[in-house]
């Protein structure tokens, strides 16, 4: 017996939780992992060699900063870091955000460190 088809809701996946910086997976598409996170204050400078990173943001203010000039987000809007591109997230208010990156892709790239973390299935 299969069951019928159900949509995400993001909203509904983002009431789910309220830790900062910790992204959650919600969808799968091919070998790419569509995940959400919760957002405040500054991420660690970090480069993804393999693979582009693209940030849409859902509610609040994001700014990529990027060696050669930040870009500033706000809701409905995405940007796509290019793979080798440094890159450093801040949000000075709580921000809500949708990734799209392929499995395994680690949150610091090649930085490692403390803040590191595995994507959880919501």
């Amino acid at each position: 017996m299969t069951h019928a088809p159900v949509p995400v809701n993001i909203a509904d996946k983002l009431s789910q939780f309220s830790d900062l910086w910790s992204q959650k997976k919600i969808a799968d598409v091919n070998d790419y992992e569509v995940k959400i996170a919760k957002l405040k204050g500054e991420f660690v400078w970090h480069t993804h060699e393999d693979t582009d990173e693209l940030f849409l943001v859902i509610s609040g203010r994001l700014t990529i900063q990027l060696r050669d000039g930040d870009v500033v987000l706000g809701p409905g809007e995405l940007f796509v870091v290019p793979r080798g591109v440094e890159h450093c997230p801040v949000a000075d208010e709580e921000t809500a955000i949708l990734l799209l990156e392929p499995t395994g892709t680690l949150n610091t790239g090649d930085a490692g460190g403390p803040r590191s973390k595995t994507p959880e299935a919501l």
